[in-house]
């Protein structure tokens, strides 16, 4: 078969599951017709997150252009456009972008709606994937790793194990994280590899007995260039 004759690769299936997460409401609902989950709306797993990310990006001279990735609902983000010069959320779910639009605008916000995995990823100092990489196939995140290189930091939100775990058993994507297969992602372990100058852990909330803990971890990428704090 010529490469002309192969069949054209199949698309990721995140899309639909996650357009279908939001249609059924498999995260749970509120008062909106988009809801991203506990892990968006608890204060005891919000609050911390929120307090640690504004004393990261109130710590430069000048403010950082945030490119959210996978921002979801926007309860969280919401909260961080004011601490940054420009602030970009994008999502894979359309009609998610087109309601964030209606319901936040901010002379400093954007929305796109993007497959981070598939699609180019807008510029900026640096990227946020708060509890995103652990919905996603290995083959995904690899393709999106490849492109956090264009950032200076990349802080990385994720569902882990408590204790020691086997990181990146693989998976496919929309058919839960890899909890259940006590493992996690750890871009810094094989098959990635993330290269990064720096590491530094923001927060680490522990959940009930048995559930994990969600870690925040920022990654300084860039070795030769630093935005002056």
């Amino acid at each position: 078969m010529s490469k002309e004759d192969k069949p054209p690769k199949k698309p990721w299936p995140t899309k639909n599951a996650m357009e279908q997460v939001y249609a059924l409401k498999l995260w749970g609902e509120n008062n909106s017709d988009f809801y991203s989950g506990d892990g968006s709306h608890l204060t005891e797993i919000v609050r911390p997150y929120i307090t640690a990310l504004t004393t990261f990006l109130t710590s430069f001279r000048k403010p950082l252009v945030v490119c959210d990735l996978g921002c979801g609902d926007f309860n969280v983000g919401k909260e961080l456009v004011k601490h940054t010069q420009k602030y970009i959320g994008v999502d894979i779910v359309a009609e998610l972008i087109a309601h964030n639009k209606e319901q936040f605008k901010v002379e400093n916000l954007e929305f796109h709606c993007a497959d981070i995995a598939a699609e180019d990823l807008p510029s900026g100092d640096c990227a946020i994937l708060r509890q995103v990489l652990q919905h996603l196939s290995n083959a995904e995140i690899q393709s999106i790793a490849n492109k956090l290189t264009a950032f200076n930091y990349v802080i990385v939100t994720e569902h882990i194990p408590e204790g020691d775990f086997t990181p990146n058993k693989d998976i496919i994507s929309g058919q839960g994280i890899r909890l259940k297969k006590q493992s996690g992602v750890d871009l810094l372990a094989p098959p990635f590899n993330f290269k990064v100058k720096e590491e530094k852990e923001l927060s680490s909330i522990t959940l009930d007995k048995g559930k994990g803990v969600i870690v925040t971890t920022m990654y300084e990428v860039f070795e030769g260039f630093t935005v002056l704090r």
